[in-house]
Parts: C-alpha cells; structure tokens; sequence
C-alpha cells in the first residue's frame, strides 16, 4: 500500500470528528423524544415564526402539514405568512443579498439541517437542541450574540425574547496540553433579564422546534419505518414457507 493510500484512509476516518470539531467540541445534550402531533403542530409554528424570517426550507410545501392534522383553513390563517397559496414551499422573503449584507453570510435551507448536522458527538436532533439552547449576550460580536456550540455565529438570537438574556461566565485555567498557556474554560450562563418563558418551558418549545425540524428532513420517516417492520415480517414468514417447502421437496431424496 503506498504512503498516498495510506494518508487517503485516514484522511477519510478522520473526516467526521473533523468535521465536528470545526464548529467547536461543545457536549451535545440528547434532545427529548417529542413525536406527537401536539408538540409537531407546535413546532411548526414556532418554525413559520421564528426561522422562516431568515432561513427557507424549500424542499417543503406547507400543505404537507396537513400529515400532522392540519386542515388547509388552519395552515392558510395561523402559518401562511410569506407565501400565498397553501401548496407553495416554505422560503422566505428576506432577499440573498440584503441577508448577505445584514449577517455577512445568506441563511442556510432547513429543509434536511436535521440529518446534516447529525455527527460522532450526536444526532442532528441533538445538535439543534442544544445549539438553540446555548446562545448568550456578547458585544463583541456584530449582532450582540454569540453561541458555544457555534461560537462567532453570525446568526442572531432568534427565541430571546423567550428565553431572555443570558451572559456565558468562562475562567482562565493552565492549558493541560500545552505549559504555560491560559484556555478559556465554559462554567455556565448567568441570567441577565427574564424571559416570557421559564426555562423549562423554553426547553420544551425547543424540543418541539427540534422535532419538527427532524420530521420536515423527512416527512415520510414514520411510514417508512411502519413499512419496513411489516416488509420484515413478511420475509421472515416467507422464509419460513420456503424451508419447509424446500423440505417438502427434498424429503424423498434424502
């Protein structure tokens, strides 16, 4: 094997922590498991209102929401806010250029950011729970916000108003690695102001945003997997047919 293979290969198994490490090494926490229509509805909501001002997820229609028991009446008055039919896909009106400008990068498409961001530290469900869950006052930064598992994130706190806002209080402590230097180390938010939102309800408004996000990356995920357990059953009783038929068969030339 030559010496290019070889660092081809570990380039390759590397690829993924890599990955994760490029936008900090941040613990992920598990995101709860929220699948019920209730808390889908809920995030949907908080989806058309919070994140379809910057982002679109134009890989979905919002008459697809009807799979978590919405009538066309319902989607047309409480979530159709920037487009005009309830067949249309979900963007939004903010322009490439002006969100080029405002925030130095144009909003990625959350249509599949669930899986995308899925990763050796977590699941794409755990990743935006607890990316959404850690942003935190800083001046230093263009938009007044930054975030730990993100950190220099260009993007703005979207939810303050319902978590309030938070300072993130660090230490100087000797780096283990390397002697004589001082590393920043994470201790915890400080709560400046209130929110309209304790912070167990916060959590939980997330983790219906997060749920649905999850279901949006996949709308079909739940009968796929309805399917696939019936698909199972039914080789495994065919299985069983054609052994004793081949049985059945052979029993004479045996």
């Amino acid at each position: 094997m030559t010496l290019l293979v070889k660092k081809l290969i570990a380039i390759l198994a590397l690829a993924p922590g890599l990955a994760f490490a490029a936008e900090g090494s941040f613990p992920l926490d598990r995101a709860p498991d929220r699948a019920d229509l209730a808390s889908l509805q809920n995030g949907a909501k908080l989806f058309v209102n919070h994140c379809l001002n910057c982002h679109s997820a134009a890989s979905m229609r919002y008459n697809r929401l009807r799979d978590l028991g919405l009538t066309d009446d319902q989607i047309r008055q409480n979530l159709l806010f920037s487009a005009d039919k309830v067949g249309d896909m979900m963007t939004t009106a903010m322009r490439p250029n002006d969100a080029k400008a405002w925030f130095g990068a144009v909003p990625p498409d959350l249509s599949v950011i669930a899986r995308a961001k899925a990763s050796p530290g977590g699941s794409g469900a755990d990743y935006l729970y607890t990316y959404l869950r850690t942003f935190y006052q800083d001046d230093t930064r263009p938009t007044g916000w930054n975030n730990m598992v993100v950190p220099n994130v260009a993007m703005p706190h979207a939810m303050w108003l319902q978590q309030g806002i938070r300072t993130a209080k660090f230490t100087e402590q000797p780096d283990p690695h390397e002697a004589g230097k001082m590393v920043h180390t994470f201790t915890g938010f400080e709560q400046v102001s209130p929110g309209t939102m304790s912070q167990q309800e916060f959590n939980t408004a997330t983790a219906d945003l997060v749920a649905y996000m999850v279901w949006m990356a996949e709308p079909a995920q739940a009968t796929r997997k309805r399917l696939g357990a019936f698909v199972l059953l039914f080789l495994t009783i065919f299985a069983f047919l054609a052994w004793r038929l081949n049985e059945s068969y052979w029993k004479e030339v045996k």
